[in-house]
């Protein structure tokens, strides 16, 4: 097993895949994937993938997505899935290369023109503040529809045309950096950020297709944006479940594609360290990544209703997993991937196998 706090290279004569998925298929993971597709706590899954040594080694895809105005869509590898949430991961990347470049420091009160005047206590909500979802605003992340919640009104209702200017004229519930509160809101101030760097609108969308998905070779990748121009960083990103697992691929690398790095591994490193803990799930919370704490260095992507891009270092693996699970069955969600990432160990232990990659 690897240095858990290492990023493996990728395996001497296995091929970036910016085209196509280096392939290495087997069976060993069948149990795994079966439990995927039949277990009713994890309701409906759509795909799942499983990487190792930068090769697939096991996928599968299965029931159909459904649609108010025709029949329901059967899922295949060629299926762009919603991301929900994993899109946060990818505003993190974003911000990233901002922050490489010098253009925007984590440090520093954000520029939110609605908290421009230094007397409004928001003025010291800094950069890194929103990355931890520690900004102190008071939001709502619940999805239901029997008590307010701004993440549907700002989705769905009144802020739908301009997601951050939304979220930028909620009031504090907290001191900045005090309270950790996870907000779909507080990502799309993020996502302003960059769209005040780069360009709203167009230009924004060929900032994210150049830097990110033309670069890895997401192919299938498309972006929503609202009518204010800014990237709906929080929530949408449609890519099939290949292309997302390229996105666990960039990330498990520390930022490097075959011989460009696209984002600082000190960038990186901040996906992995946890600056809170979640109560209700006991995940780990970095700057817009999700960490395990556990032996392998496991950190993720998460989306609602169970989206999973899972990136686990010192197996040098990636398990994706789209579908629809319903939150009350998170835990057999978890538990699920627990034995997934078992079998993952078993087969990686050195006497069972050759190591595939060193780590740096």
């Amino acid at each position: 097993m690897s240095d858990p706090a290492a990023f493996p290279t990728q395996p001497p004569g296995v091929a970036w895949p910016t085209i196509d998925w280096p392939t290495d298929l087997t069976d060993a993971y069948d149990e795994q994937l079966n439990e995927a597709f039949t277990d009713p706590l994890l309701g409906e899954t759509y795909a799942v993938v499983v990487v190792q040594g930068g090769r697939v080694l096991a996928e599968r895809y299965g029931n159909a997505l459904a649609h108010f105005d025709k029949p329901p869509t059967p899922v295949t590898a060629d299926t762009p899935l919603l991301s929900w949430s994993m899109a946060k991961s990818m505003t993190h990347f974003l911000v990233g290369t901002l922050v490489d470049e010098g253009r925007l420091d984590p440090l520093a009160p954000a520029a939110v023109p609605e908290w421009a005047d230094p007397r409004d206590p928001r003025h010291a909500i800094t950069v890194a503040d929103l990355l931890a979802m520690r900004d102190g605003l008071d939001f709502n992340e619940a999805y239901v529809l029997d008590q307010p919640s701004h993440v549907v009104d700002m989705l769905f209702g009144e802020g739908q045309q301009d997601t951050a200017g939304y979220t930028a004229r909620r009031p504090l519930a907290h001191e900045p950096g005090s309270v950790f509160n996870y907000s779909s809101g507080t990502t799309n101030l993020l996502s302003r950020l960059v769209a005040d760097q780069v360009g709203p609108g167009d230009p924004y969308r060929a900032y994210l297709q150049s830097r990110l998905f033309d670069a890895i070779g997401m192919r299938s990748a498309t972006a929503t944006f609202d009518a204010a121009g800014t990237f709906i960083g929080s929530s949408y990103v449609y890519a099939t479940a290949r292309d997302f697992a390229k996105f666990g691929l960039l990330y498990l690398r520390g930022g490097t594609w075959g011989d460009e790095q696209l984002v600082s591994r000190d960038w990186v490193r901040t996906a992995r360290v946890p600056v809170s803990v979640d109560e209700e799930s006991g995940y780990g919370y970095s700057w817009q990544w999700w960490v395990r704490g556990d032996d392998y260095g496991t950190f993720a992507a998460h989306g609602y209703e169970g989206q999973r891009v899972t990136v686990i270092p010192a197996l040098d693996a990636i398990i994706v997993r789209c579908g629809k699970t319903a939150s009350d069955h998170y835990p057999a969600l978890r538990a699920w991937q627990d034995r997934l990432i078992a079998a993952l160990a078993a087969a990686y232990a050195p006497s069972k196998s050759k190591p595939r990659s060193g780590a740096v």
